[in-house]
């Protein structure tokens, strides 16, 4: 049996809100254990008070940072040699950053580069060269818990109706060249193939930003493509275009 990962978690408490820490930590657990949660900010700052409740009951190490020049995110500096520190330590396989700061972007690449993966989250507002960057980049608006959007004033997160869906031409061209590049022969394309080459080819998509858990779910509800069920459990998808 493979060992579970070891995810660094690294928090921007300036840079992100804390609604969706509960969703973040559901959806890391998919991947391995986060066995490092460090939350970095100003911790004598009134702002982060809805961090501060976040951290016991998620077993989150405050990294504290004073605001030592006014408009300068000193915060930013910390959390990136945090991030180096941990790299280089060889205890942890993989990164997650909660941020909506571009200014990442190039950590992000250099850990990217030592063959970790950076999974990556933040609000709708993130930058695209920080979101493309991550591996994948998952919107925090879609991992807010109900209770969060009342308490908080938080749109919950909505699944994108099928005129949506099929209105997103780079999705819908993303999702036809995956199943044109996994069909076989027969034109059918078996459902792990298809998610796989979406992985390796856009390493930064994820169908929770677009309401859905899975690929497969996502896929089926463009109604674009045919599904079909083998051996009961097999799930092969074919485009009527192709």
């Amino acid at each position: 049996m493979q060992e579970a990962k070891k995810i660094a978690l690294l928090i921007d408490c300036d840079n992100v809100s804390h609604t969706a820490i509960e969703g973040v930590l559901e959806e890391l657990a998919k991947h391995g254990t986060v066995n490092v949660r460090h939350a970095h900010g100003d911790w004598k700052s009134s702002s982060l008070s809805g961090w501060a409740d976040k951290l016991h009951p998620h077993a989150i190490r405050p990294m504290q940072q004073f605001a030592y020049t006014k408009g300068k995110n000193a915060t930013d500096a910390a959390m990136i040699i945090d991030a180096m520190d941990l790299l280089y330590s060889g205890n942890i396989d993989a990164f997650a950053l909660m941020t909506s700061d571009s200014d990442f972007t190039p950590l992000v690449l250099r850990i990217l580069e030592n063959g970790f993966p950076v999974y990556g989250f933040g609000q709708r507002k993130t930058p695209k060269p920080f979101v493309d960057s991550c591996s994948p980049f998952i919107y925090i608006e879609n991992l807010v818990s109900s209770s969060e959007s009342e308490t908080e004033n938080v749109s919950s997160p909505v699944k994108k109706s099928k005129a949506k869906l099929r209105q997103d031409t780079a999705l819908v061209r993303l999702l036809r060249t995956a199943i044109d590049q996994a069909a076989g022969d027969d034109g059918w394309a078996n459902m792990g193939q298809v998610a796989s080459y979406i992985a390796n080819n856009n390493s930064s998509f994820s169908s929770i930003n677009y309401g859905y858990g899975r690929v497969s779910d996502l896929i089926k509800a463009t109604e674009l493509f045919k599904v079909e069920l083998r051996n009961g459990t097999a799930m092969y998808i074919r485009d009527p275009k192709s």
